[in-house]
């Protein structure tokens, strides 16, 4: 296998060799730990690993070099060495550089001269950074391969699978890729696609997400039966619940119908979250918190599904899609939302080849030069097309409201504006999508002009609002006319308590009409629909669940 690269760029021959012995010190086994001194000498030596295969993981530059100072360097080979972490070097001066720098490059982080001792301010940075890294590069390794077609649904549900859920993986186009062939002969001429194949040489054949789940080490079975605490749902309200809960002492299972992250891990960056100044994904959040929720005790249960729940004295228990049942003394639902179809004409036809609901990550290389659409004028839209502009020739962001300030944070309109490739259309809706075996045309909409027009297309990404998953506890407890559950003030507002409610005391602010269960995250009537929100209802409900148990 060959060993990733840590290039480190400064024109101080000083520095440079303190850097190096730092870096060689700490990831000299695993890494090999390269150094340049300027720009152009190390653009040279990027495009020499490139052609032998060598993957860079992480570029530590200076700032300030004559003829080609950090920022331009890191711009200039930023389509080189895609994916790599990128860190730089600063003295106090140059902060203002490194602020610019996050918006121009996307830059990962920035560190002041000096960095000593190395034990404190350097190595858990690069450690942090390596280890994102390490989840989501595409490496020459024989690892997963996954063996389809570019437009084909089910390939993309695979693909999609494992980048949510941060399994690396490398696709091969049966169409582009030679050595696709050659690893379907033997498999017979009227193979399913995709094809999944493992390093042990094993291989899954059109296989859904929870046999896939299972493969790759994420589906487990209950380790018991019964539980203080069990969590529906692995947003980020759910992972934080499976964090507090476990974290005091709380037997706690997370159960996730998909991949972990829920709509969150589709965002492709979030820059408005507390601590991360350079933003974070949704994706790579949402691997955070559930290797911390694991780390302090909580199983996670993921690629099945709670499909009914009963009530048995102050038990609660829930049937999973494969038949079992655990139980708890207390339940969270923090299903969250699902985005909602578009129902225009072509849409179904083509979902999952050039239809997708998200941001679909997993499909952004695949439209490199080319032309896309996203429908939506709130947060996760202008995520989306910030994340596409990076790939895309040009980025169409279609809103049916009259201006974006309705719905959208002012960071993300200020970016948009500034993007020469992405253009807004307002008052605009798609009316049909069409193409014979993927998307190649969509018309649109002008309602107050009463005009059409079509547009050639390759891909529509949706975030046309969002309907709570709420259907597992239908008929249990309250909700609301739209499905959102109702808890706490909601239930007693005019002054009675809920029906059947049998506890002495009004329902905790999180409770639902059922003592003992509680709701969390954007599945809640009421909820302010952000990821840090999620967060706090998460860890806030842990409290009352606590409150609960103490009285029954």
């Amino acid at each position: 296998m060959v060993r990733p690269v840590i290039l480190s760029i400064d024109d101080d021959p000083q520095v440079l060799a303190a850097v190096e012995a730092d870096l060689r010190a700490r990831y000299g086994e695993e890494y090999r730990v390269l150094t340049a001194g300027g720009g152009e000498e190390a653009l040279d030596l990027v495009a020499e690993l490139q052609r032998r295969g060598a993957p860079v993981a992480l570029f530590l530059v200076d700032q300030r070099m004559p003829g080609m100072e950090g920022t331009e360097f890191l711009t200039q080979v930023a389509p080189m060495a895609e994916g790599a972490r990128t860190v730089l070097l600063t003295a106090y001066a140059d902060t203002r550089a490194a602020i610019e720098a996050i918006n121009r490059v996307g830059l990962d982080h920035y560190l002041m001269k000096p960095w000593d001792p190395p034990e404190e301010h350097l190595y858990p940075i690069l450690d942090e950074l390596l280890d994102a890294w390490r989840t989501s590069a595409v490496v020459p390794y024989d690892g997963i391969r996954v063996v389809g077609t570019t437009w084909s649904p089910a390939t993309h549900l695979a693909k999609d699978f494992l980048a949510r859920s941060l399994i690396p993986y490398r696709f091969l186009d049966v169409e582009r890729d030679t050595s696709a062939a050659a690893l379907l002969e033997g498999l017979g001429e009227a193979t399913d696609l995709p094809v999944v194949f493992f390093p042990d040489g094993s291989y899954l054949v059109r296989p859904d997400t929870q046999h896939l789940a299972a493969r790759v080490g994420l589906y487990a079975e209950p380790s018991r039966t019964f539980y203080d605490l069990i969590v529906l749902g692995a947003g980020p309200a759910g992972l934080a619940a499976g964090v507090y809960g476990a974290s005091e002492g709380l037997r706690t299972a997370i159960i996730e119908r998909s991949a972990v992250g829920g709509q969150a891990g589709t965002s492709s960056r979030i820059e408005n979250y507390l601590g991360f100044p350079t933003g974070i994904s949704g994706a790579e959040l949402a691997r955070r918190a559930s290797s911390q929720a694991q780390r302090l005790g909580a199983e996670l249960l993921t690629a099945t599904e709670a499909v009914s729940i009963r009530v048995e004295g102050p038990t609660k228990v829930v049937r999973l899609s494969d038949g079992a049942e655990v139980s708890a003394r207390a339940l969270v639902v923090a299903t969250g939302m699902s985005i909602r179809r578009l129902d225009v004409p072509g849409a179904e036809r083509l979902e999952g080849a050039g239809v997708y609901y998200g941001a679909a990550a997993s499909e952004a290389t695949t439209y490199r030069g080319e032309d896309v659409f996203v429908v939506g004028g709130a947060n996760s839209a202008g995520q989306a097309a910030m994340m596409f502009s990076r790939h895309c020739r040009r980025v169409v962001l279609v809103v049916r409201g009259t201006s974006l300030e309705a719905r959208m944070s002012r960071y993300l309109i200020d970016q948009i504006a500034g993007t020469a490739n992405i253009e807004v259309l307002l008052g605009t809706e798609i009316a049909e999508i069409g193409g014979e075996n993927r998307v190649e045309w969509l018309t649109l909409r002008h309602p107050a002009e009463e005009t059409e027009e079509r547009q050639a297309a390759s891909g529509v990404f949706v975030f046309v609002g969002a309907f709570p998953h709420s259907d597992v506890v239908a008929g249990l407890v309250e909700r609301n006319a739209q499905g959102f559950i109702l808890t706490g003030p909601d239930l007693t507002a005019g002054g009675a308590r809920p029906s059947g409610w049998d506890a002495d005391r009004d329902p905790y602010p999180m409770e639902t009409s059922v003592p003992g269960i509680f709701a969390a995250g954007d599945v809640r009537h009421g909820a302010v629909r952000r990821v840090a929100a999620a967060v706090g209802q998460g860890s806030v409900v842990v409290s009352m669940v606590h409150g609960y148990l103490e009285t029954v």
